[in-house]
């Protein structure tokens, strides 16, 4: 293999899906130790010291943040997952609705993303955001 091919450098017209393999389990890594770390963050925010309503609330909001941050981060962790196992069944840089390649600088951007733009944009389209009545 040349050393483009090890940058993950196209030849032949073929990405190196190696390159953003290695990058998915580095994020996926991150990710695992840094929501572990949240949990525990939330967790800590309970402390066994005497508290009165106020600081209840503070720490009610603390650990409500620190949550949701593990919620978000639990979400991009399953999204990184789902690209690792695209890549194992060769569908990687494919977009799952209609099979087009994924565009280069939004792979690089987003490697864990299984749209191209146009369908994420469909996916995030006006009426998704708009509040039922």
């Amino acid at each position: 293999m040349s050393d483009d091919r090890h940058r993950g450098a196209s030849h032949e017209g073929h990405m190196d899906v190696q390159d953003y393999k290695q990058r998915l389990r580095d994020v996926e890594a991150q990710l695992s130790a840094r929501i572990a770390h949240e949990r525990e963050q939330a967790r800590e925010q309970v402390a066994d010291s005497p508290r009165d309503r106020a600081d209840d609330s503070v720490t009610d909001e603390a650990e409500s943040e620190d949550f949701t941050e593990a919620e978000l981060d639990a979400t991009v962790l399953q999204q990184v997952r789902d690209a690792l196992e695209r890549i194992e069944d060769g569908t990687f840089g494919r977009c799952v609705v209609d099979g087009e390649p994924i565009e280069p600088k939004r792979l690089e951007a987003v490697p864990w993303t299984p749209y191209c733009l146009k369908h994420q944009k469909l996916s995030e389209g006006p009426f998704r955001s708009r509040p039922s009545l």
